[in-house]
């Protein structure tokens, strides 16, 4: 079985564009797929703050990446990172392993996620936004690391 990416979702702008690190994030599963790593891709995110969900602004980028829609699967209920993960693995059932395709200081989250999931993962990060960005990030990862502490160790297993 060729692999799966799960592209992790971020904001969507007002104006119904991708954030930079959307962005960043689908760039980086294009990449994967234009070099063979996978074949498969999975967009999850809802709608936030802004529409159209994450997923669907994520699959018109990779669309004019050239990606075809038969590689392109829409996960667009999701809000958040175990809903993310959690949702991707009941569109894909018997799905097991993936790439991870986030940002470095999420990473370790999702794949704590994914691994308490049942997932075996690895990590396909783009390169780190600007330092001004990355700190406010790694701050909020801390708190959502605490989230997801609470969660495993209260016997969640889906959202």
């Amino acid at each position: 079985m060729t692999a799966t990416a799960l592209v992790l979702g971020a904001a969507v702008r007002p104006d119904g564009s991708a954030s930079p690190m959307l962005r960043r994030r689908v760039l980086q599963a294009a990449r994967l797929y234009h070099r063979g790593e996978v074949g498969r891709v999975v967009l999850c995110g809802g709608v936030g703050r802004h529409g159209p969900s994450e997923a669907s602004v994520m699959a018109g980028i990779l669309r004019a990446e050239g990606l075809p829609d038969s590689a392109l699967l829409l996960e667009e209920r999701s809000t958040d990172t175990i809903q993310n993960i959690g949702n991707a693995l009941a569109l894909c059932p018997g799905l097991r392993e993936a790439v991870i395709v986030t940002d470095v200081f999420h990473a370790p989250r999702a794949r704590i996620i994914a691994a308490h999931l049942g997932m075996r993962t690895r990590a396909s990060c783009p390169p780190p936004p600007r330092l001004l960005t990355l700190l406010p990030a790694c701050l909020r990862e801390s708190a959502a690391m605490a989230k997801v502490l609470v969660w495993i160790l209260t016997g969640h297993r889906l959202p």
